[in-house]
C-alpha cells in the first residue's frame, strides 16, 4: 500500500526531531571536547613552568654540589695542615720536655689518679691532707713545665698557627654543612616537583584520552545527524514530487471539466442558440473559437 503525503510528512517531522536531538548532542560533545582541551592546555602550560623550575633546582643543586666538593677539598687541606701542625707541636713538646727531664703526660696521669682517689676513697683527715698537698704539688709542676713550653718561640708560633688553622677548618666545615644543606633542599624541591609533574602528566594523558573518545563519539553522532538530514531531504523530494503530481492531476481534472462545459456550449452555439459573454470566454479558454 502506497504511503500518503501526510504519512511521509509525519515521518519527515519525526526525523527532523531526531536530527535536532542529534545536532544538540553533537554540539554538547564538541563543547565538552573544547573544555577538556582548554583544561589540557592549561595543565600543559603549568607542566612547562614546572619543568623550568625542575631544571632550575637541578642547576642550583649541581652548582651547590660542586661548591661542596671544592669546600670539602679546602677543609681536607686545612685538616691535613692542622694534623701536621699538631704533629710538629707534639715533637717540639717532646723535645723540650726531654731536655728538661719532665714528662707532662705522666704528671697529668698521676694527677688524674690522685684526684680520682680523693673523690672515690674514704680516708682519714691526715691522709686526705697529704693527698691534697700531693695534688697541689703536681698542679704546680705541670704549670711550671707548661709555662716554660709556652715561652718557647717555636712552640708558641706553632700553637698560634694551630689555633688559626683550627678556626679556619671549623669555619670551612660550617661552610660545607651549609652548602650541603642547601644542595639537599634544592634536591628535595626538585624531587617534589618531579612527583607533582608525573601526576600532572598522567592527568593530561587521561584528559587527552577523554578528548579522543569524545571526538570519536561526536563524529559518530554527526554521521547519524547527516544520515537523518539526508533522509529528511529524501522525504522533502518525495513530498515535492507528490505535490507536483497532485497539482498536475488537479489541473488535468479542471481542464477536463472546462473542456466538457465548453463542448456543451459549443453544441448550443451550433444549434444557433444565443451565447453570453461568459459562454464565449469559456469557448475561447477551451480553444474552440
Amino acid at each position: 500500500m502506497a504511503e500518503s503525503i501526510d504519512d511521509i510528512i509525519n515521518k519527515k517531522d519525526e526525523f527532523q526531531k531526531q536530527a535536532n536531538q542529534l545536532k544538540d548532542n553533537r554540539n554538547k560533545l564538541h563543547d565538552k571536547s573544547k573544555k577538556l582541551a582548554d583544561e589540557r592546555d592549561t595543565l600543559n602550560s603549568t607542566i612547562r613552568e614546572m619543568r623550568n623550575k625542575i631544571s632550575e633546582h637541578k642547576k642550583n643543586r649541581d652548582g651547590l654540589n660542586e661548591r661542596v666538593k671544592h669546600a670539602k677539598d679546602q677543609r681536607n687541606n686545612l685538616n691535613k695542615n692542622y694534623s701536621e701542625v699538631k704533629k710538629r707541636i707534639d715533637e717540639l713538646t717532646k723535645e723540650r720536655l726531654s731536655a728538661s727531664g719532665a714528662n707532662i703526660n705522666i704528671l697529668k696521669k698521676q694527677l688524674r689518679t690522685l684526684e680520682n682517689e680523693q673523690m672515690t676513697t674514704a680516708m682519714s683527715p691526715q691522709k686526705e691532707k697529704k693527698l691534697i698537698e700531693a695534688i697541689s704539688e703536681l698542679h704546680l709542676k705541670i704549670k711550671e713545665h707548661e709555662d716554660k713550653l709556652n715561652k718557647d718561640p717555636k712552640l708558641k708560633k706553632a700553637l698560634e698557627e694551630e689555633k688559626v688553622i683550627k678556626q679556619k677548618a671549623e669555619k670551612q666545615h660550617d661552610l660545607v654543612e651549609k652548602l650541603a644543606t642547601r644542595a639537599q633542599e634544592e634536591h628535595e624541591n626538585m624531587i617534589s616537583l618531579i612527583k607533582q609533574l608525573d601526576n600532572m602528566v598522567k592527568k593530561v594523558n587521561e584528559i587527552q584520552e577523554a578528548i579522543v573518545m569524545t571526538k570519536i563519539e561526536a563524529d559518530k553522532v554527526h554521521k547519524e545527524f547527516i544520515e537523518c538530514v539526508d533522509k529528511i531531504h529524501e522525504f522533502e523530494r518525495n513530498i515535492s514530487s507528490m505535490q507536483d503530481k497532485r497539482r498536475k492531476m488537479k489541473k488535468a481534472e479542471e481542464a477536463t471539466v472546462v473542456y466538457k462545459e465548453a463542448n456543451e456550449i459549443f453544441e448550443r452555439f451550433k444549434r444557433g442558440e444565443k451565447l453570453s459573454t461568459e459562454d464565449l470566454m469559456a469557448l475561447q479558454k477551451a480553444g474552440l473559437i
